[in-house]
């Protein structure tokens, strides 16, 4: 039988590796500001140290944090090697000044969350109040990109997004996808106590079966956001709320009970929205907007529109129908393509797509959310 270490040889061998652990935090603070300075000089290269939006290129990022995924041997999970090289990346780009990214608020929202996922932490958040404001201050200049909710996984499209592409000269210059964790949050002793529940709309949906099967008797309440359903659970009796664990902490509440939604996958895909549109970065996607050249009613026109579409091998991912609002009966097709619209076999499609149709705009081309 082998003797064990005594405590003087288990010392040595800790005190050794600490050692090397430091030397190591050495070497990684040594590189990153290395970085750091690399960062700078992208900025002067355009004639002086400017603003992080001017030389910010989500289509770089996004090939960098692919190389990561690529090069990661463990043991840290991808996830977290993501986490990482994102909050080293926007601390670079922060050196000057930092990116301003509006988002549909208040504190505390998942929106928020998507921001810090997408950008990291060394930004400056504006929360506005509605979906038209963030759009307003993004077209303004007064935010240099937005974030705003496009769709649920298992309840579906965010029209009112949609429907300010039609009207807004914005384009997307990314998507972000979260996982969403719905917990039930109060300061209260138990649920027996729970009079009132407030959460956005889409929360209390995602959440329809445990509130049915628990808490039956409870007064739902839809506000405009989880942050004000979590302001009301702090600040009325009886009142309790649904969100994530950052408005808990944002509005000091105890997560009463974890992870509420129904199902476990439930999801949220966010769009970045922005003043141009990006150069190909080797993974992208494309929406389009376009209306057929045709009656609504008439036999074949949405295939026909399509057409090209399947002629040259596009995938198509998802599409979505608004009204126009120019006549009744009259529809927009919103559609997800595979691809990058400047490059083929995506762009030869779009020529041919563009002359069948009345109205046609590319909304954005954009990287692939990297999970």
């Amino acid at each position: 039988m082998a003797k064990a270490k005594n405590n003087d040889e288990t010392t040595l061998d800790l005190s050794s590796i600490r050692k090397r652990i430091d030397a190591v935090d050495q070497q990684i603070q040594a590189l990153i500001n290395e970085r750091a300075r690399y960062a700078q000089k992208v900025g002067i290269s355009k004639g002086e140290l400017a603003a992080a939006v001017d030389y910010y290129r989500p289509e770089r990022e996004a090939e960098v944090l692919r190389a990561v995924l690529e090069r990661n041997e463990g043991p840290l999970r991808d996830e977290e090697m993501l986490r990482l090289f994102r909050e080293i990346m926007s601390a670079c780009l922060a050196q000057q000044e930092p990116l301003k990214i509006g988002f549909l608020g208040p504190e505390g929202t998942f929106t928020q969350t998507a921001v810090y996922k997408h950008f990291g932490h060394s930004v400056r958040g504006l929360p506005f109040s509605t979906i038209d404001e963030v759009f307003q201050e993004v077209e303004s200049g007064a935010a240099d990109f937005g974030v705003v909710p496009i769709e649920n996984s298992t309840e579906g499209t965010v029209n009112h997004t949609l429907d300010m592409f039609i009207t807004s000269p914005l384009k997307v210059g990314g998507e972000i996808e979260l996982r969403i964790e719905q917990h039930l949050l109060g300061n209260l002793d138990g649920l027996d106590v729970i009079e009132r529940i407030c959460a956005h709309e889409q929360s209390l949906a995602q959440c329809r079966g445990w509130l049915r099967e628990y808490l039956p008797h409870v007064e739902l309440i839809g506000v405009s956001s989880n942050a004000a359903g979590a302001r009301r659970a702090r600040d009325e009796k009886g009142t309790a709320a649904v969100g994530g664990e950052a408005a808990a902490e944002v509005y000091d509440l105890k997560i009463m009970v974890n992870n509420i939604e129904d199902h476990s996958d439930n999801s949220t895909r966010f769009l970045v929205i922005g003043r141009e549109l990006l150069a190909p970065s080797g993974d992208d996607k494309t929406t389009i907007l376009v209306s057929a050249a045709g009656t609504a009613g008439e036999a074949g026109v949405l295939h026909s529109l399509l057409q090209p579409l399947a002629t040259r091998g596009v995938s198509m991912s998802r599409i979505e129908s608004r009204p126009s609002r120019r006549k009744n009966w009259d529809y927009i097709f919103f559609i997800d393509l595979d691809g990058h619209a400047e490059e083929s076999p995506l762009s030869k499609a779009l020529a041919e797509l563009r002359q069948n149709s009345s109205l046609f705009r590319v909304v954005g081309a954009y990287p692939k959310a990297i999970r």
